[in-house]
């Protein structure tokens, strides 16, 4: 709410939320509002994001294109840089391996991380969250789990699957209202959830 007075008269205006809205026909496009919007609402319960593993990605993604650099612009000719172009080549397929690898075990389809809330228990774990929207279908799967399922205090995972008409308008527009909703249960199913024996 915005308050200005000119010339002794006193105006007010509300700001008004612009809303989320998306291109229907556009399956990525969709899946990606759908999970920003849980990022902003797992955030907002008190669970602060986890940016380690996608910190260590940057930090693998930058060394693999360092070492594209150096063997583009390596300041010998071919037949005289061989050794340096293989062990270039050799580095590069180990690193790319190496981001593969931690996208295949631990970020899995994984979009969050979190540290557990502020004021939990010293043993709470935080969350991993992720989602699924297969292509040509209109089914989001959403799963919560918990960001180290080898703790002693990890949760059972918990998810949903649900159409993502449920919560588009015609135009494109999202109904966060309801999505909020549905997210926040799930979340509370999640912190509900009794450790399996």
């Amino acid at each position: 709410m915005t308050t200005a007075t000119t010339n002794g008269t006193t105006t007010t205006t509300t700001a008004i939320k612009n809303p989320k809205k998306t291109n229907l026909l556009d399956h990525n496009s969709i899946k990606h509002l759908l999970d920003e919007t849980v990022t902003e609402i797992v955030t907002s319960r008190g669970y602060k994001e986890d940016v380690r593993m996608s910190n260590v990605r940057l930090l693998i993604g930058a060394i693999i294109i360092v070492i594209a650099l150096f063997a583009q612009f390596y300041n010998k000719k071919f037949p005289e840089n061989r050794n340096f172009l293989i062990g270039c080549i050799v580095l590069y397929v180990l690193f790319n391996g190496i981001l593969q690898l931690i996208v295949y075990t631990k970020e899995k389809n994984a979009f969050l991380f979190t540290y557990p809330p502020a004021g939990s228990a010293y043993n709470s774990t935080g969350l991993m969250v992720s989602s699924k929207l297969p292509r040509f279908s209109d089914m989001y799967t959403l799963t919560i789990a918990s960001a180290d399922p080898k703790s002693i205090s990890a949760k059972p995972t918990v998810e949903f699957t649900k159409s993502v008409t449920k919560w588009f308008a015609k135009d494109g527009v999202l109904v966060e209202g309801l999505f909020w909703k549905d997210v926040e249960s799930l979340i509370n199913d999640y912190a509900n959830e009794k450790k399996r024996k």
